[in-house]
């Protein structure tokens, strides 16, 4: 991944290299046989030979912008309009039948991110005669990766906010890369990259209907959801593209799959999968 590219949710450069797991020079060691690339500093790299050339190397402004999404491509100080107009933040009498709350991958601007956005679209067009809101965590997603625990509460606080407040709402939680490490950290999956977060209370794990996360660097640990969560793996959808490093157990060859979540049809399959998790599949 290059300097754009590393920081779209991403920069798990900065936890890995940074983190000591213990043993053989910690995991920056690790991470840097898995990455020989990187530079050593946040969301920076240098660019390997074999990669295209069309590839951008600055952040944010160099990514090819995708228009009605904030994040990706977008000049930093620009509203997320799109993103933040689905995601309402008081629900005083405003319950919804189902109630989607994603968490965005690492240097996207606040709001539901490049994966969120479909992904609530895609649900809400999948249920027409139900009412989705949407809420998007709010979260530093900052290029450290310290700010997955703090993420990781604001996700568990608003769910149990919303069903304490609307009795009768089903959620879908989920979030993409540094996302995926909120969502790991809100459904107790313990994460030893030195953050700390509150989870879901277990009495509210069965309104949470389905989880979908894509790139989870919980795969660097060669572990996933289902493995982790005996309560939530069996509702959930892990995406991984091949060759994409940060999901894959530092297998991955493909700098840019860790970016195509967004185009190959992931967000499709999951709004598919969430879908049927609460028609009861």
């Amino acid at each position: 991944m290059l300097t754009g590219a590393m920081l779209v949710g991403g920069a798990v450069t900065a936890s890995f290299a940074s983190a000591s797991t213990g043993g053989g020079g910690g995991s920056g060691a690790g991470f840097a046989r898995w990455f020989p690339w990187h530079s050593g500093q946040s969301g920076h790299a240098s660019q390997p030979a074999p990669w295209p050339t069309a590839v951008p190397t600055s952040w944010p402004t160099g990514w090819p912008s995708i228009p009605g999404v904030g994040g990706i491509g977008t000049p930093a100080g620009t509203p997320a309009t799109t993103a933040t107009a689905t995601a309402p933040q008081n629900h005083t009498g405003n319950c919804a039948d189902v109630e989607v709350v994603f968490a965005r991958g690492t240097g996207e601007l606040p709001g539901l991110g490049v994966l969120g956005t479909p992904l609530v679209s895609a649900i809400r067009s999948a249920l027409p005669g139900r009412t989705v809101n949407a809420y998007a965590v709010n979260y530093a997603a900052d290029a450290s990766q310290a700010s997955a625990g703090p993420g990781a509460t604001d996700m568990s606080q608003h769910v149990s906010t919303v069903a304490a407040a609307c009795p009768g709402t089903r959620f879908v939680i989920g979030g993409y890369s540094q996302g995926a490490t909120v969502t790991d950290i809100a459904i107790g999956i313990p994460i030893p990259f030195g953050t700390q977060g509150t989870a879901i209370p277990a009495n509210l794990a069965p309104r949470v209907a389905a989880v979908v996360v894509f790139g989870n660097p919980l795969g660097i640990m060669h572990q996933t959801i289902a493995q982790g969560s005996p309560v939530y793996g069996p509702k959930t959808k892990e995406f991984c593209n091949a060759g994409d490093a940060i999901c894959g157990g530092g297998a991955g060859t493909n700098g840019m799959a860790h970016l195509q979540y967004m185009t190959n049809g992931s967000v499709q399959q999951a709004a598919q999968f969430a879908v049927g998790k609460l028609n009861g599949a």
